[in-house]
Formats: structure tokens, sequence, C-alpha cells
């Protein structure tokens, strides 16, 4: 990313914007929103406008990550947790459909203060410099980034919250919840230990974004690099992906019908999400969109999965999908 310092940040704004239009215009992806393909309740436009909206807020991570290598603030002072609040509250503010982008945002904010960092530090983006500073970022967090992150979880209302009780950290629902955080000291990095349990985008904080980095990130550059056609190298990355990782956001969404438990419902409907892992599989077995027999398959997958209305919506792999295109374009790569 050839740019001076100054501008550097409107240039992970960008990046992160490109990267959020080109997830969700992906498409057939199975069972998720794409530019063919809405939900009663929340519409492809809404998330292009999402996409849109975040971007401010990534700026922001962006420039604090420039200020931090510079020695200007310190890693604890990046403030995560605000730039997510804020993220979110753009989003709700530029469309009506919901929550669109609450994971995508817990993503790509740190990824944004890593980009800042690493510019400064290393003059260049790569993956995997990008990966070790995001690291450093997430387990710098704070107590104040924590209750921001509350908020910025019920400003959102995802669907299949669930109940948690007797964790080291509070639930989200819990009244008292930030006077617990303060009271105990409890970091955003804590939180998101506790959350991998049950949610993949928790885990990707505790377990440093393998699944982006690892998974997605290599299989967009591999297939936009052998086809280069980014929107067949978007849904291969969809698909490696939930083939890999069984997606959370069905397994909550199943599971919270039968007991409020979070802990519970995922165990009940991991059984459900690993068997769309499994279609996803063969699908790309078949060739999904490199070959007509693939493509056939894809469509007959896409169909099974929507019967299902929007329980069977892959949606935590359409975020996972988004940040490792942040990644690739952020490294390099361009449409």
């Amino acid at each position: 990313m050839h740019t001076g310092l100054r501008s550097f940040p409107d240039e992970v704004m960008r990046a992160a914007q490109l990267a959020g239009a080109l997830e969700v215009s992906g498409w057939p992806k199975p069972g998720n929103v794409h530019r063919v393909a809405d939900f009663d309740d929340t519409r492809f436009e809404q998330f292009l406008a999402g996409s849109i909206a975040l971007g401010p807020a990534v700026r922001r991570a962006a420039r604090r990550g420039v200020l931090e290598a510079s020695g200007r603030i310190s890693m604890e002072e990046l403030g995560l947790g605000e730039c997510i609040k804020e993220a979110v509250s753009d989003v709700r503010r530029w469309h009506r459909g919901g929550n669109t982008h609450l994971g995508i945002s817990l993503l790509f904010i740190p990824i944004a203060a890593s980009a800042g960092i690493t510019f400064v530090s290393s003059g260049r983006l790569t993956p995997s410099i990008l990966r070790q500073n995001a690291v450093k970022a997430m387990r710098a967090t704070t107590i104040k980034d924590t209750i921001d992150v509350y908020k910025a979880i019920r400003l959102a209302h995802p669907a299949g919250l669930g109940e948690v009780e007797g964790l080291m950290a509070p639930s989200v629902r819990e009244k008292s919840a930030e006077s617990r955080i303060a009271r105990e000291g409890i970091p955003l990095f804590r939180v998101m230990k506790t959350s991998a349990r049950w949610d993949s985008i928790a885990r990707e904080w505790a377990g440093g974004m393998r699944i982006t980095f690892e998974i997605g990130c290599p299989a967009f550059t591999e297939t936009y690099r052998e086809t280069g056609d980014v929107n067949a190298a978007t849904v291969h990355t969809f698909l490696t992906i939930l083939s890999k990782v069984p997606d959370t956001f069905i397994a909550r969404k199943v599971g919270t019908r039968w007991t409020g438990d979070i802990r519970e419902a995922v165990k009940i409907g991991l059984k459900e999400a690993r068997r769309v892992s499994l279609g996803a599989s063969r699908v790309l077995g078949a060739g999904g969109l490199l070959t007509s027999n693939g493509k056939r398959k894809l469509d007959a997958f896409d169909k099974e999965l929507r019967t299902a209305g929007n329980e069977l919506n892959p949606g935590t792999t359409a975020d996972l999908t988004a940040s490792s295109l942040f990644i690739a374009v952020l490294c390099g790569a361009r449409v």
C-alpha cells in the first residue's frame, strides 16, 4: 500500500469498506444475504450501507495505531472498544435492517489498529506482521474497552444471544454488567476468552485470528490468483471457512429454540451446524463455482438452507470472510 503517513488511515478505511462490500456481493453464498438474495428483515442494500458507514470508525482505529507506533499513545489507549461501539452506532444510523455489522466491527477494528501500527513500525503490510500486531492490540484491551463493547452488543441486538451465568465475565443482558466489569476489573480480552467456547468471533480474539489468517485469507488469495475472479474467490473463501469451521451463529439460532443458556444452546445446535459444514465440503469437492457440477450443487445447497428462513444463515462465516478479504485488500489485492 503506497501512501503517506497522514493519508494512511484513509486507505485503511477504504480497504475495510471495499472488503465489506465485496463480501456481501459474493454470490451465491449459500444461506446468506448476497446481491440477488435478501432476508425479510435485512436486505443486500442495507449490508452495503453498513459497509460504508463503518468506515470512519475503522479510520479512527488505524489512526490510533499510527499514534501508538509513533510513541504518542500506549497500546492500552488504542480504544478498540470505543471504535467498535462507534462503528455499530454509525451502521445503525445508516440503515434500518437491524444487526448487520457487529461481527465485522469486532474483527475489523483490531485489524485496522494493527495496520496503523504495522505501517509505522515495518513500513509494509504483510499478513504475518498484521497478525502479530493485532494480537498485541487485542491482548492490551482494558476495562473501558469491555464496557464499550457491551454497549455495542446491546445496540446491535444480535439474534441468538442467549444467557450465560456463573462465568468469569457477566452476561451482556445482566443489568449490572458494567458495574461488575468495573468492580472486578474485567478486560475485554478475558471476556473474549470466555465467550470463545460458543462464538467464533470471540475465538478469533482469543486464538490470534486463526480462521482469518490461516484459512480465509489464504483461500481468497489462492483462488483469486488462480481465477482472476473476485466473486469466485469470495464465495470459495466463504465455503472453505464454512467447511472447516461449523458456524456458531447457526448453532446458537438452532439451540436457543430449546434453551436460553447459550452454552447448552450451542451444544444442541452444533449438530445442525456440522451438517451445514459437510454440505459446504461437498460443494467444494464438486468444484464450487469453477465447474458446472459444482455450480449445480451450490445452487441446490443455497436453496436447501433458505428453506429454513434465516435460521441456517451462516452469518458468522460471512463475518470471517469479510475479515479475510480485509487482510487481502490491505496487503495489496485489487479487483
